[in-house]
């Protein structure tokens, strides 16, 4: 891989930030400092932890970043929830984030798998 966009989690996370930035410009007036900040904030989060990872000079060093990708990722399906429960998403578009959301978590925790057999064969 040559750059962090090579890697298939980083590029299902682009989509699901872009799906977001999409489906968060609907919300209400009032949360635009609260849970579209926040659920925007997160997205980016999970994307940009992986491109900063990808460039770190040690394995080490990178999977503290994929980690904060996966956190990131996390807090992004809390609040998506909860932005569904307060009907600022409709069923539609929560399960189609959701989806998104679980597919990106699966492939950055088999991202970050095969980053962590790299580090411990390299060790041997």
């Amino acid at each position: 891989m040559k750059t962090f966009m090579d890697i298939l989690a980083w590029q299902k996370g682009y989509e699901l930030t872009l799906l977001i930035y999409k489906h968060t410009a609907t919300f209400p007036r009032h949360e635009e400092f609260g849970l579209r900040s926040e659920l925007r904030r997160a997205a980016v989060s999970y994307i940009s932890n992986i491109a900063e990872g990808f460039n770190k000079q040690s394995l080490k060093e990178a999977l503290h970043f994929y980690n904060r990708s996966q956190e990131s990722l996390e807090e992004m399906k809390c609040q998506t929830m909860l932005c569904h429960d307060l009907k600022y998403l409709d069923r539609e578009k929560f399960k189609t984030i959701s989806q998104l959301s679980d597919e990106c978590g699966k492939l950055i925790n088999g991202w970050i798998k095969s980053q962590r057999y790299l580090l411990t064969t390299a060790v041997r």
